[in-house]
């Protein structure tokens, strides 16, 4: 059985990994700080044989070598970073240290421990503000608008420059906004909260116009594990549904709908929800559907999905 080390696995990412990564018989190691992840999210996973979990901090590459201890790991799924967008622009060492350290003390480590494999999640926040122009991987110019974005691509760059010195393969998962549970961010989960705060009332950041493609976290998963199945040397594929996406407005109405239908919605102002939202964007995944992987669910299916799954976690 292959030992699989997966940072920032706690998350909501992570966990549905880890446990894709069980059910094919390998071994799992998560590391988290557990400044967004949470044990909770583990437990499904904690009795199960070949997984383990260390708390630490994955932008300090001592502390992670340490934290292997003897183990001998296969392959790494970087899955740290900030999820807060918002946050990072507010304050840039949030993603400095979250989102780029964490990649460049994971590099350090795999390098003093000659572990040859990385799959990293990068993001669409790479490409910036393109508007209605597809988007394709090798779209240029890179012109991210927020500091995750920048760091992701910061990430990338150093990926590329350690696959040269001493990596032997590397993936680059670009995702889009994915959804599903155990929710621990996002549009969908901000919409219940609120609700719960104030039933009668839902204020939405931005017009609602905003239009973006949704995932859920299963088509994800298999995404991921299918391009790390094909052991290309360097891979990089955008992941996501072949739609182009819903709006804000649509995600909304659709939460009012299934948790408090007698709620009013109100709108804001623009077409952008935060400094550094890209209000829209055309997602292409031809590549990665040309080699034989397919979503099992469009934008609108995911967020039916998703905000049954998120009423029933927040609202049990």
């Amino acid at each position: 059985m292959s030992l699989h080390f997966i940072a920032g696995g706690a998350g909501f990412i992570g966990v549905n990994l880890a446990a894709a990564l069980l059910d094919r018989g390998h071994q799992v190691l998560v590391a988290d700080d557990l400044s967004r992840g949470t044990r909770e999210a583990m437990a499904p996973l904690e009795s199960r044989n070949g997984f383990s979990f260390v708390e630490v901090d994955c932008s300090d590459p001592d502390l992670i070598d340490a934290a292997l201890g003897d183990r001998q790991i296969d392959e790494v799924w970087h899955m740290a970073a900030n999820s807060d967008i918002p946050a990072g622009v507010a304050d840039y060492r949030v993603d400095l240290r979250q989102t780029f350290l964490t990649t460049a003390a994971i590099l350090d480590v795999m390098s003093r421990r000659g572990i040859p494999v990385i799959h990293f999640a990068s993001s669409s926040a790479i490409y910036g503000d393109h508007g209605d122009r597809a988007i394709f991987e090798d779209i240029g110019p890179l012109q991210p608008i927020s500091n995750y974005g920048a760091m992701k691509l910061a990430s990338e760059a150093q990926l590329r420059a350690a696959k040269e010195a001493y990596l032997e393969r590397v993936s680059v998962f670009r995702f889009p906004n994915v959804i599903g549970v155990p929710a621990t961010h996002g549009v969908i989960l901000d919409f219940v909260q609120k609700l719960i705060r104030t039933p009668d009332d839902l204020q939405v950041l931005g017009d609602g116009t905003q239009q973006k493609s949704y995932l859920h976290v299963s088509d994800l998963i298999g995404a991921m594990l299918h391009i790390a199945d094909r052991n290309e040397p360097y891979a990089v594929y955008n992941i996501g549904p072949t739609d182009e996406g819903v709006t804000v407005r649509f995600i909304a109405e659709t939460v009012r709908d299934a948790f408090r239908p007698a709620a009013q919605i109100h709108f804001g102002e623009g077409n952008r929800g935060w400094v550094g939202d890209v209000p829209k964007f055309r997602y292409s995944v031809d590549k990665l559907m040309e080699t034989g992987w397919t979503p099992e669910l469009g934008s609108t299916d995911a967020v039916l999905r998703a905000v049954r799954e998120i009423v029933a976690q927040e609202a049990p």
